[in-house]
């Protein structure tokens, strides 16, 4: 079984401004099957850790997820004090652009096409 505390004290102290202030708990549950982290720290590095959208915890919840896989075990992340707010869950992506995006600057519609001229 890999050092799972080692592993996220890594992922997570480079966002921290005081890692002293890592909290880390640990729940192994059905036989060793799955394991529970939970993770704490000052509310002040919230963002940091959490990163744009949540792009930042989603990955390291990845990377707990695939390192319990290698070795047959089911990795949950969970942040104290965390809301369903503080993960990006797709609603607040840009859209891509083109087709029907964001509305033009200038407020007005996109001028239609002019039909080609004929020489008579």
């Amino acid at each position: 079984m890999p050092d799972f505390e080692a592993l996220v004290r890594f992922l997570v102290t480079p966002f921290l401004e005081s890692p002293d202030a890592l909290r880390l708990d640990f729940e192994p549950l059905a036989d060793g099957q799955r394991l529970w982290v939970r993770v704490a720290f000052d509310g002040e590095d919230k963002g940091r850790v959490f990163g744009r959208g949540g792009r930042n915890i989603q990955a390291i919840r990845q990377v707990l997820k695939a390192t319990g896989a290698l070795h047959d075990c089911s990795v949950h992340l969970d942040v104290y004090g965390e809301s369903s707010q503080d993960v990006g869950d797709g609603g607040d992506r840009p859209r891509a652009r083109g087709g029907r995006g964001r509305p033009r600057r200038d407020g007005g519609s996109r001028p239609k096409p002019k039909a080609p001229r004929r020489n008579v």
